[in-house]
């Protein structure tokens, strides 16, 4: 048990990004498409954390054209360039699946001061 936790100590970021569950976030992750690579933006909310250490991931949910979107981010991963807050977020659950029946101003999240 100890070589394992000694592996994952290696394999985690220095400092990944503040942020909570309700905020408002712009994940920047690089997509590999054959030899080249980009950056790309996913901009949403995000309504979970699950795990710890080295397979901690979040969630993070966008409505786009109508149809709500959801992806999971491992905090860890070295494709997961860096987290922006955009907007902070005020919540009083640790999971906010409740938005996915929200639709329109119902599913917005009350923004701190």
């Amino acid at each position: 048990m100890e070589a394992l936790k000694i592996i994952a100590q290696d394999s985690l970021k220095e400092q990944p990004s503040k942020f909570a569950i309700g905020d408002t976030v712009r994940v920047h992750v690089r997509i590999t498409e054959g030899e080249k690579s980009r950056i790309q933006m996913f901009e949403g909310t995000v309504i979970a954390k699950k795990h710890g250490g080295v397979q901690e991931t979040f969630t993070v949910r966008r409505v786009a054209h109508g149809v709500g979107v959801e992806r999971v981010f491992p905090i860890h991963s070295p494709s997961v360039e860096k987290v922006e807050v955009i907007r902070e977020g005020k919540v009083r659950r640790a999971k906010l699946y409740y938005l996915r029946d929200k639709v329109g101003k119902a599913a917005k999240v009350k923004s701190k001061f």
